[in-house]
């Protein structure tokens, strides 16, 4: 049998512009949670555990294996929150609790119109 962790994993998964960053920072933030936030697109980007860019897409091209090698110390020592939009690739061993945020469609929208005009001009997209 494994060694038990202390402080447990969580996943929090959902389509972007959901609010997981926001929601895993903020819960990183409280002392008395004591939790690693681990924003795994902004990760893969800073170790390049990617397999280049996908222009179609315009993404990286994630390698599960890079992140998951990079992932398990972190994650057998415990005390994460991992903010990414996607877990089907996680060993289960490693995850606690999952969380699936959700937004209605018309605000999901308008957020992610925002946050895609806000990075094209570098202000919020007109109404």
């Amino acid at each position: 049998m494994g060694s038990v962790r202390m402080k447990p994993n969580i996943l929090v998964t959902g389509t972007p512009g959901t609010g997981k960053t926001t929601t895993c920072s903020l819960l990183a933030d409280d002392p008395n949670l004591n939790l690693r936030h681990i924003n795994l697109g902004e990760l893969v980007k800073q170790k390049n555990l990617h397999n280049g860019w996908d222009d179609e897409f315009e993404c990286y091209i994630l390698n599960e294996d890079l992140v998951n090698d990079e992932l398990a110390g972190m994650m057998d020592e415990g005390g994460n929150i991992v903010d990414y939009h996607s877990c089907d690739f996680f060993p289960e061993r490693w995850v606690d609790c999952v969380a699936v945020l959700q937004t209605d469609n018309s605000i999901l929208y308008d957020r992610l119109t925002n946050s895609i005009f806000q990075g094209l001009h570098g202000t919020k997209a007109p109404k």
